[in-house]
């Protein structure tokens, strides 16, 4: 079968799929949520207070403090948050702009339509799936003429990708290295392009219709430099009902053991996004909420962006590099010859230097080039420059169908996230406004998360093998402090959140603790990120070796709850029945957020489900 064909009928079984419309905005949600979110944080803070002056086991300072340390700074990143889920707002479109002068007031060119170019950035993918998204683009609608060209970024250089574009009537970009990556590859598109705004789009990035009609109105604002919408996975594995599950193994007495549990735990799916890529959490929540701020961020495909504005910024760091490289070369020169001013001469030929050593970029050559323009473009006081995140999905594209796959990508923004705040700290940043400084700060902040979330999977693990606790004493103190700041978080969660189910997020938060390791890992040892392209097609087998971390918790608990049972049994005074009870409890929710990486790296696609067998 060719390469189109299976492409083709590939997609054909996701093509009756429709993205989830955003949350609507509710204000009485929006007070109860900030209601119950600063009971939870208040309580929080309690029970952070008593840990630390009244519940520290002072025989195990060493377990006891670090444990107190890591809940101190969960707590720190709760709060950044909640800061950043504080407030929602209601959902409004702006009427598409017709002409020129509609997005900019100042263009001497009034009376011209708008122009835009789709760019399509692809290496090594199926050209049949960059043509998807190519006949897709083609489709979109505006309400007034529009001048849209349409541009495939080939940095594999192929000639079947070449001759997809000819076939399809759109622009193909190509160049001679790859240097700077995706970063790079827009680069060189944007010097060979004109139009007033940006689509950038992945290959396998297939735009609705409506992605031009319902955006382009949000640049009516002249100081409106990109707008994101959400992306949205459409081939996300849809899973299978419980009852239906237990009914093809063990009959109709597996359909009513099914229904019995769905009666209490609500709907149950089985294979259900097992590496859990759908974003609407990030986009439809995360996201949104930072609008109020002006500080959510650029995530690259599916994003439309203002020409001028990436420009003038690639041109302010441009500029800034290039007076760096000429003071640290004028200091150098005064230093050696011990005169107080270098000749003019001399200091322009030292500029001319630094300028052709400098490279223009409009996107950083740097593996998380989005959010980095993103911060580039917000700290620029002086224009002004605004983000928006867009409520409606208005573009498809592929999830990750494998651990490998689901690993390269989660790597690649944990790595790109640690590198930014390691070495371009967004928190020091001249130009932007305090409430930027700790949305950014959140985002960087979560993927240390991985450092305690350690502390928190095998902290039961210590006390169930060895008896020592990290508390004075599994007293009724202790569950009056914790119990009520649990109870208050989840409700708060769940009203903030919701619509959108919170605990397989939470799960693969904690699970993700031994890439988030690495990745700080690297960046500490000064080593580079590199940018993998991110695979569209499926790695068959079965990927247990990427998950011996989770696996070694799941066993280390196990092993733990049996040894202080029967440390309890032998009468061991090192143990309380309390502590194995509450340690054992801990241990199994640490075991059931890792299940789910744990199914992902064994789960196979079903021929009867989701995804055709191609052959």
């Amino acid at each position: 079968m060719d390469e189109h064909r299976m492409t083709d009928d590939y997609f054909r079984a996701f093509e009756d799929r429709r993205p989830p419309p955003p949350l609507p905005y509710s204000p009485r949600r929006e007070m109860l949520w900030q209601f119950l979110a600063t009971i939870s944080l208040v309580i929080g803070g309690w029970y952070i207070v008593w840990r630390w002056t009244a519940s520290l086991n002072p025989e195990a300072l060493w377990f006891a403090a670090t444990l107190a340390i890591a809940e101190t700074l969960a707590y720190v990143g709760l709060l950044l948050f909640v800061y950043n889920l504080w407030r929602d707002q209601p959902i409004r479109l702006r009427d598409a702009p017709a002409l020129i002068e509609d997005v900019d007031p100042a263009s001497p060119e009034a009376g011209r339509p708008i122009s835009v170019d789709v760019l399509f950035a692809t290496y090594d993918e199926d050209p049949e799936l960059v043509r998807l998204g190519i006949i897709d683009a083609k489709a979109m609608e505006y309400p007034h003429p529009i001048d849209i060209r349409i541009h495939v970024m080939d940095d594999g250089r192929r000639p079947q990708m070449r001759a997809v574009a000819a076939e399809e009537g759109v622009g193909y970009i190509t160049r001679d290295t790859n240097e700077g990556y995706k970063a790079g590859n827009l680069r060189n598109a944007m010097e060979q392009t004109a139009g007033d705004f940006l689509l950038i789009c992945d290959a396998d990035t297939r735009p609705f219709p409506t992605m031009l009609s319902r955006t382009l109105g949000y640049f009516r604002d002249p100081q409106m430099a990109w707008v994101q919408t959400p992306q949205w996975f459409y081939d996300l594995p849809q899973g299978r009902r419980l009852p239906d599950v237990l009914s093809d193994r063990l009959g109709t007495w597996g359909r009513r053991l099914g229904n019995a549990v769905e009666r209490v735990a609500g709907e149950w799916w089985v294979g259900r996004d097992p590496f859990v890529n759908d974003p609407q959490m990030f986009y439809d929540v995360i996201q949104r909420r930072r609008n109020r701020v002006n500080a959510s961020f650029c995530c690259g495909a599916g994003s439309i962006h203002r020409r001028e504005a990436v420009m003038e910024a690639a041109l302010r760091a441009f500029g800034a590099k290039v007076e760096r490289r000429v003071i640290a070369a004028e200091e150098e020169i005064t230093l050696e010859t011990r005169e107080r001013n270098v000749a003019p001469d001399l200091l322009d030929a030292i500029r001319t230097e630094a300028v052709s050593a400098e490279i223009l970029a409009p996107y950083r050559f740097h593996v998380s080039e989005d959010i980095f323009t993103s911060i580039v473009l917000h700290s620029d006081r002086e224009r002004g420059w605004k983000s928006w995140q867009h409520p409606y999905v208005e573009s498809k594209m592929l999830s990750p169908q494998d651990l490998m796959t689901w690993t390269i990508q989660r790597f690649k923004y944990a790595g790109g996230s640690v590198d930014i705040l390691v070495n371009d700290n967004p928190l020091f940043r001249r130009g932007l406004t305090i409430p930027q400084r700790l949305m950014y700060g959140a985002t960087f902040y979560s993927y240390l998360g991985a450092i305690w979330n350690v502390i928190f999977l095998f902290a039961p693990v210590v006390y169930l093998f060895t008896g020592i606790a990290p508390v004075s004493a599994y007293s009724d103190q202790f569950y009056v402090h914790v119990i009520p700041f649990i109870i208050s978080l989840e409700l708060a969660m769940m009203v903030g959140t919701w619509g959108i189910p919170g605990y397989a997020a939470k799960a693969s938060y904690l699970a993700f603790f031994p890439l988030g390791l690495r990745a700080i890992w690297t960046v500490l040892r000064g080593q580079r990120i590199v940018f993998k392209v991110t695979p569209k097609d499926r790695n068959a087998g079965r990927f247990l070796k990427l998950v011996r971390a989770q696996l070694a918790v799941v066993g280390l608990t196990a092993a733990g709850v049996l040894w202080g049972a029967g440390a309890l049994l032998l009468a061991d005074t090192g143990h309380s029945a309390t502590g194995v009870v509450t340690n054992a409890l801990w241990g199994l929710n640490n075991c059931i957020a890792m299940a789910g990486i744990i199914r992902a790296a064994i789960w196979q696609p079903s021929a009867t489900n989701d995804t055709p067998e191609v052959t």
